[in-house]
């Protein structure tokens, strides 16, 4: 099994540039260091738009995978939505990805909670039809009203090109109504529920129950996370420059104010006190609210802070149980940037010792 590590472009939303043109540079940087893949946030009002970022990256780079980190199930329609993937996959010659999700800080900017998962659910089945050439039946129509000779029965993206691999589509989850939907739908899942074993296993666990359901196969289906990394000799250093980060994906597990996955007592204080402080103001920044909240305790089950060998250690446990993609989340890739080391030394000085597992 090939593992394999992702970066993400940081955006206004990350504290970074907002313009999408320096998505190049940040891409030839992951590249540089060796880095599999970089994903780039949809949160309209934070960040400019991914797509464009991705299509910058795509032409600078030759061996990078790309993918949206996370797009979202609201703000385009699953036409347009595959349509745009399928022009990076196009556009990069076969590297890109659809990261997927339900929707946080792009709708709660328009005044909107997380997209119900039924309608989360049929966004992935009409979206995986489109990425695959066939016809998708219309929902409600009026375009009789214009008294066209003829218009079309159903809806297909007719330009695709068949040089090209479908674009997998990768679901970005949490609860388990949503693993499950991935489950069904996509080719993988993205656990975002932390780096503590007993909730990943968990999470697995329901996606392969789902596709047992469904009279899937349980094990056609990969696995990946969202972990906040940050390598540091110093844990509580690590710490300090990882906490908006954790605090960002922690709040995924208590969303509503119900704790979703396996928890201890102190994880759940804290994933309380997460969701009763977040402010989206100070979503994925320092000093935020929501990341004075979390704990050394709390880090070393939910992120990955610390010394290289720690952090093999610990992302090796996660490897055995048979993650095959992380997203590390935490660090920078500007080599101005004074925490940019950490990214280097991940790079450099953990992720060879994993890939050899």
């Amino acid at each position: 099994m090939a593992v394999e590590f992702w970066t993400s472009g940081r955006g206004l939303a990350a504290g970074g540039d907002p313009s999408a043109f320096t998505s190049s540079r940040q891409a030839q940087r992951a590249e540089e260091l060796g880095y599999d893949g970089i994903t780039f946030v949809d949160s309209q009002n934070r960040a400019s738009d991914c797509y464009v970022a991705l299509t910058s990256a795509a032409h600078t780079t030759s061996r990078l995978k790309l993918a949206t980190g996370v797009t979202n199930s609201y703000t385009r329609h699953p036409a347009v939505t595959a349509s745009a993937i399928a022009a990076i996959q196009a556009e990069s010659g076969g590297r890109a990805y659809l990261g997927i999700g339900r929707g946080d800080s792009a709708l709660a900017h328009l005044g909107l909670a997380p997209h119900a998962v039924p309608k989360f659910e049929q966004y992935l089945e009409q979206l995986q039809g489109y990425l695959r050439g066939e016809d998708v039946a219309f929902g409600e129509t009026d375009v009789h009203v214009l008294g066209l000779a003829d218009t079309p029965e159903a809806s297909r993206i007719e330009w695709l090109n068949p040089a090209y691999a479908k674009v997998p589509v990768d679901v970005a989850a949490t609860g388990p109504r949503v693993i499950a939907a991935a489950a069904r739908h996509a080719e993988q899942v993205s656990l975002a529920v932390g780096a503590d074993p007993e909730r990943i296993a968990w999470g697995m666990d329901v996606a392969r129950e789902a596709r047992s359901e469904a009279g899937l196969d349980p094990d056609g289906i990969t696995f990946a996370a969202y972990v906040p990394t940050v390598v540091h000799d110093d844990a509580e250093t690590a710490l300090s420059i990882g906490s908006a980060g954790l605090s960002l994906f922690a709040r995924f597990s208590n969303m509503y104010g119900e704790i979703v996955g396996p928890v201890s007592e102190t994880q759940r204080d804290v994933l309380t006190k997460i969701h009763d402080s977040y402010d989206m103001h100070g979503h994925a920044r320092e000093g935020s609210p929501q990341s004075a909240q979390v704990t050394q305790e709390f880090a070393g089950s939910f992120g990955v802070f610390g010394p290289p060998d720690y952090c093999v250690q610990r992302l090796g446990e996660l490897i055995e149980l048979g993650l095959e993609r992380f997203m590390i989340a935490g660090t920078t890739l500007d080599p101005n940037h004074p925490n940019s080391e950490c990214s280097e030394r991940f790079v450099g000085e953990v992720a060879p010792q994993l890939r050899s597992i």
